[in-house]
């Protein structure tokens, strides 16, 4: 009997580090940003966001920055990015290679910046696979104020249900800082055999008739491949 107790005692010990470590995981704030070059700016658009990644990936408190490119529009791009808190996130904001690279992009851009601060609401280790030729979706899922706890729930289970699926490699959902009805979902996949199937499975089409009569706007969901 004492035996058990120290287990279950353990059990609640490890329970509650982890519990911490996810809220103090949630205190970091994770950015998608949308850039859009002219058509005829793909390549200077290109090699500015690759040089404002190296700068970026350098900075003190990142955790992740990625550049990704519209696969069917090659002028449109990502950005997936992580910092440890926001002080991290406001040096970064007013670093000399950020203002760079917001002034190069000034006569380069198609369309208005567009960045968003999310906190983290369901955000798991991702697999450790490799990642060439991975296509990676971004989804800006977006339901009535009304709705919102009833999409967060049918996110849930949408994250624990795709970490299951073949050639999943990340499925990361994220809410707008500034808007609790608006959410960003990040997922990687290692093909697109692979996201074909998880778009066909029956998790997924239940995920969307539950999104169906609370959205608030169209379903925007974007394919794209990393900037080497």
């Amino acid at each position: 009997m004492r035996r058990f107790f120290q287990l279950t005692l353990g059990c609640t010990l490890l329970g509650a580090t982890l519990m911490q470590s996810a809220h103090a995981q949630s205190s970091a704030p994770y950015l998608a940003t949308y850039v859009d070059a002219m058509p005829n700016a793909v390549a200077a658009g290109v090699t500015l966001l690759k040089r404002y990644r190296d700068a970026s990936r350098k900075e003190g408190g990142n955790l992740r920055f990625d550049v990704l490119q519209e696969i069917a529009r090659p002028n449109r791009f990502a950005i997936a990015e992580a910092w440890t808190d926001h002080a991290a996130l406001d040096a970064h904001a007013k670093a000399a290679s950020t203002l760079q690279f917001r002034d190069k992009l000034a006569p380069i851009e198609d369309a208005p910046y567009d960045e968003r601060v999310n906190n983290a609401l369901y955000v798991g280790q991702g697999k450790n696979e490799n990642r060439t030729g991975a296509i990676y979706v971004l989804t800006h899922v977006d339901v009535i104020g009304t709705g919102k706890d009833d999409c967060m729930a049918a996110l849930k289970i949408m994250s624990v249900d795709t970490a299951n699926d073949a050639g999943n490699i990340s499925y990361e959902v994220l809410q707008q800082a500034n808007r609790g009805n608006h959410f960003t979902v990040v997922e990687t996949w290692a093909g697109r055999a692979a996201l074909d199937a998880h778009a066909m499975a029956p998790h997924t089409r239940a995920f969307r008739a539950k999104l169906m009569p609370i959205a608030g706007a169209l379903y925007d969901e974007r394919f794209y491949k990393a900037l080497d």
